[in-house]
């Protein structure tokens, strides 16, 4: 099973669901503005994928909140993201028990069609 996690206006997420239609592939899409994602699942991801590709640093949230002049433990990134979904890099996939984070469509090929 696929799952999509993102905002469905992002530009990334549109191209990653372009991507399944275009292939035919079915997923499951939470998106973060009517579903928030939790602090443990984002825990959960952060064993999976190195938190500085999880949180999106180049967005506007990040910059708006001025998080780059704060020294950040992961635990506070963590809990920033928690609050704030739209730090994280959009989308996350979750499949086969991994994460895939950001839109690569060489990266979807090799994983997605085998």
């Amino acid at each position: 099973m696929i799952t999509i996690y993102g905002i469905k206006n992002c530009g990334s997420v549109k191209k990653a669901f372009k991507f399944f239609h275009d292939h035919s592939i079915e997923y499951t899409f939470v998106d973060f503005k009517t579903s928030p994602v939790e602090k443990d699942k984002i825990s959960q991801w952060s064993q999976k994928s190195p938190l500085s590709v999880l949180l999106n640093a180049k967005g506007t949230t990040y910059r708006t909140l001025n998080l780059k002049s704060l020294a950040l433990s992961d635990n506070d990134k963590i809990e920033w993201m928690s609050k704030e979904n739209r730090l994280i890099k959009r989308p996350v996939i979750e499949y086969n028990s991994n994460i895939i984070i950001g839109f690569n469509p060489t990266q979807y090929e090799g994983i997605f069609l085998l």
